[in-house]
């Protein structure tokens, strides 16, 4: 594989032909803007030229002779002089008679025999502007030879006899258009091959240096991407704001610390699972351990063993297959609350009567280490709104954590506050305390406090309780003190109408 080229033919051919396309493209629409202005600088030329032609021809001819007979017919004569004198000069000229409505009078280039076609009529507009302007403007008037064609003229009007009318020269007749057309096939097909050589010879040259250019920014990200996808995963664009591919740059730095940061993601999560199989085979392991010890015990001496002994051989079994049977569930309920398995079904509900309920239940276990529990709030606590499942087991497992960590004939206190959004809930207990630099890692799963010199449980109750808090869009806090006791706390949010909705 070759992995110095950033750039495949393919793309270079279809940049290097689109390239040559444009500049055959602009060539064309060149040579047409030429031809298209040259036609018209000449045109404009040539009418500024002999704007006076007309003028002068009716102080020349009309001096002394009048394009009118005395029976008011057509002086024919005149005009067929005027005809050979001007062709003499330009062949491309014509010259008609106007009467002062536009109506073509006479024309020795058209053929009058016919007196059933009517007479034609030349526009007055474009000859009242040519006259105010003095032949100065640029005006294109009527070709009676070829309507729907106009054409350069030179006008004059004239009064003769009290009739009124213009004299009316097209300076590029219908000969001067035969002969250009003919010539203008010649010259445009030269005009065309000679642009089109420079346009090839221009576009191979310019257009590889233009290619190249552009597709500078394309190669940097190119060779980025390789370099990422080889392994580097540091490889990113360097000031993508300069790029020409700004969007693109951008798009791929940003992809680039995405995939960087779903790898450090896969890999923490991959160290949690060799952790958690760590810890689950740990915690398993004594449990699992002491069944199989003491059942074997039974099996093998159970004849030889007292009454007594088998009672405590048997309590030692059941306290075993409870603490296997809690981890398994911490474990399944801790998985669920991770993978979000677990939508809480919110309603209002007393949480005073939840923490009496909750301390009575305990009050046996706490009993057994002459440990006192009291709930201190007050009658108007409102309403909380909130799975009452999911926040009883969250208040279970802060009292069973304080219940482990409380010193003998010490004191476990829930108090209860509100205010006018949110309900207190603080669990307090007198034990050992947790240090600063402890408080931070509690929550996650399987730790403990030092201060537990014999750890008991899976150290999954303080994560569950962050769980379940965190999908109530709450949080735990701890307040702590070594040798003072710890106290948590969390809030719910006070029921209201808008709240269930």
């Amino acid at each position: 594989m070759n992995t110095k080229r950033t750039i495949s033919n393919q793309l270079i051919y279809k940049l290097g032909l689109t390239f040559t396309f444009l500049i055959l493209l602009i060539g064309s629409a060149y040579v047409l803007i030429t031809v298209y202005f040259t036609n018209k600088y000449f045109e404009e030329t040539s009418q500024k030229l002999h704007a006076d032609m007309a003028h002068h021809l009716i102080e020349e001819k009309f001096a002394e002779d009048s394009p009118f007979l005395e029976d008011g017919s057509i002086n024919k004569p005149i005009f067929g002089d005027i005809m050979h004198d001007m062709m003499a000069v330009n062949r491309g000229i014509e010259v008609y008679l106007l009467d002062n409505q536009g109506t073509v009078l006479y024309s020795v280039v058209l053929d009058h025999n016919d007196t059933d076609k009517p007479k034609q009529r030349v526009s007055l507009g474009p000859i009242h502007e040519f006259i105010k302007s003095n032949g100065n403007s640029y005006v294109l008037g009527d070709n009676p030879r070829n309507p729907g064609h106009p054409k350069i003229f030179s006008a004059a009007p004239f009064t003769i006899n009290e009739r009124e009318g213009y004299i009316y020269i097209v300076l590029a007749g219908k000969e001067f258009e035969e002969v250009t057309d003919s010539l203008f096939s010649s010259y445009f097909i030269k005009l065309s091959l000679g642009a089109s050589f420079l346009t090839m010879f221009f576009a191979a040259g310019v257009g590889f240096i233009s290619i190249w250019f552009l597709t500078r920014n394309l190669r940097e990200i190119i060779h980025k991407v390789k370099r990422f996808s080889e392994g580097d995963l540091n490889a990113r664009i360097e000031k993508p704001e300069t790029s020409d591919l700004s969007s693109l740059a951008y798009s791929f730095n940003e992809m680039a610390d995405t995939i960087v940061k779903n790898l450090d993601e896969i890999r923490s999560v991959d160290n949690l699972r060799k952790e958690l199989i760590a810890n689950v085979s740990h915690d398993l392991r004594t449990p699992l351990a002491i069944l199989q010890g003491y059942t074997e015990t039974l099996e093998m001496k159970n004849k030889l063993l007292s009454e007594e002994e088998k009672e405590n051989y048997f309590t030692i079994i059941r306290n075993s297959s409870e603490k296997l049977s809690r981890l398994v569930n911490q474990l399944f309920e801790y998985s669920k609350l991770e993978a979000n398995q677990i939508e809480p079904q919110k309603e209002p509900f007393q949480i005073t009567e939840l923490a009496l309920d909750i301390s009575s239940k305990l009050e046996v276990i706490a009993a057994k280490k002459n440990i006192s529990i009291e709930v201190q709030t007050k009658n108007d606590i409102p309403l909380v709104f909130a799975d009452i499942s999911l926040v009883e087991r969250a208040i279970q497992n802060l009292m069973d954590n304080a219940l482990k960590f409380s010193r003998d004939n010490g004191k476990i206190t829930i108090h209860i506050t509100s205010n006018r959004q949110f309900v207190e809930v603080m669990v307090k207990d007198n034990g050992p305390g947790i240090s600063e630099d402890e408080q931070s890692i509690i929550f996650e799963r399987f730790q403990q406090s030092s201060k537990n010199k014999e750890p008991q449980g899976a150290g999954l109750g303080l994560a569950i309780v962050k769980k379940i808090l965190e999908i109530h869009n709450s949080s735990i806090k701890v307040v702590s003190k070594p040798n003072y006791g710890t106290a948590f706390l969390f809030q719910l949010p006070i029921y209201t109408e808008s709240a269930s909705l």
